[in-house]
């Protein structure tokens, strides 16, 4: 008798391996093997949620009234807030009943939005490198992904505008992200005026991830793209309070924008499921309303371990640009220490030898070889380690001895 065997759906066998969840199995291997791995592998931050964020979402979790189902685009004082939020960061004047979304964390937000909006024939343009999700979630939809090389200048914009015109049938979205996942670079202002004239010229929607654009340094402000002319028009744009405020397990984003995006996502989002836990929408709220400081003090955080991290990975001869915003490190792997290895087997090399876990760059896209992304979510002084550690495996001197390399 044949073997029975139950099969997953085209959409699963169209996704490649998750990459990330490997990586997280093998951490979890050596950890229970006894090794003191330092995980700079994932933006998941360390330090704690605001104190005035947790104390009210203690108080609000024990009234019954928010133990019941909740409104699947988030509850209206939630998305209020956010609005003024937008009003008083980046002058944006946002309707909450029609243009202002809550979601479960941008990353729900974000894979829904493309079931909306894509189908089998359609095609979305994302630079490349690109965090995963900007892929996968077109390939879940049934859409097909063109990518263009990752860029901030002219160049970047007559690359998308040449793949718009040449491509039939034209493309359907322009996926963006700055400050950007993996590799930390930035906008300045201006930038987006071109990327809705061009969105309005060739009929092409806009989806800009900002989940990094409160976490910036040096006096450096992130540009949304909702704060252009013309903006709300085209597109839309996802936040999340996952990391400025330390809120990531909290799982509440926000897509804020173009009122026909917010009701595609707000359907589907209807039929998925009945919205965030009342009380943390609650605790968000306060969050939003009262913790602007405890954000600067954050940032401020990352600035100091960013420093500590670059001046470190400089010195062990990688190659680093000091990143204005976002919680990562792109650096580049001198050739002399992957002796020949792509990124991710060097990765794997890292955390068996170094004890260090870190994202290797392939794993963002092909453009991502040679890099890896270091998360700043460990202190200072375990981010010393981490370079001391990397040193060592460089000098041919392993943390733990293992299988030759």
């Amino acid at each position: 008798m044949a073997e029975f065997k139950i099969e997953p759906s085209q959409r699963i066998k169209r996704l490649p391996p998750y990459l990330f969840g490997q990586l997280n199995a093998l951490k979890l291997a050596k950890r229970q093997q006894g090794a003191d791995i330092i995980d700079l592998g994932m933006g998941n931050p360390s330090d704690p949620a605001p104190q005035a964020v947790i104390d009210k979402l203690c108080e609000a979790a024990k009234d019954p009234r928010n133990h019941r189902y909740s409104a699947s685009k988030g509850i209206k004082n939630l998305r209020l807030e956010i609005a003024k939020k937008y009003e008083r960061k980046w002058n944006v004047k946002l309707d909450p009943e029609t243009e202002v979304l809550a979601c479960i964390g941008s990353k729900e937000g974000f894979s829904h939005l493309c079931l909306a909006m894509m189908g089998p024939g359609d095609t979305a343009i994302v630079p490349d490198p690109a965090f995963p999700i900007h892929n996968y979630s077109v390939a879940l939809a049934g859409g097909n992904v063109v990518t263009v090389p990752l860029g901030n200048d002219e160049k970047f914009l007559n690359n998308v505008a040449e793949v718009i015109e040449h491509l039939y049938p034209k493309p359907k979205l322009l996926i963006l992200n700055f400050p950007h996942n993996p590799t930390a670079m930035t906008i300045d202002e201006g930038f987006f005026e071109p990327i809705v004239d061009m969105a309005k010229r060739f009929g092409i929607a806009v989806i800009h991830d900002f989940a990094y654009g409160e976490t910036c340094f040096d006096g450096y402000k992130a540009p949304s793209l909702m704060s252009v002319k013309g903006g709300k028009d085209v597109g839309v744009e996802f936040i999340t309070m996952s990391k400025a405020y330390n809120m990531a397990g909290f799982r509440v984003g926000f897509m804020v924008g173009n009122k026909d995006m917010v009701d595609y996502l707000a359907t589907i989002k209807g039929y998925y499921d009945y919205g965030i836990f009342q009380a943390i929408q609650i605790a968000s709220i306060i969050a939003l309303r009262e913790c602007e400081e405890n954000m600067i003090a954050q940032n401020e955080i990352y600035r100091s371990r960013r420093d500590v991290l670059c001046d470190g990975l400089r010195r062990i001869g990688w190659e680093v640009q000091t990143p204005r915003a976002s919680m990562f490190v792109w650096a580049k792997v001198p050739k002399e220490h992957s002796k020949g290895k792509g990124s991710i087997d060097y990765a794997l090399d890292l955390m068996e030898y170094a004890e260090v876990s870190v994202a290797p760059g392939r794993a963002f896209g092909e453009n991502g070889e040679d890099y890896m992304r270091i998360a700043l979510v460990e202190n200072e002084q375990r981010l010393r380690q981490a370079i001391r550690n990397i040193s060592r495996f460089v000098q041919d001197k392993p943390i733990r001895k293992g299988k030759d390399i």
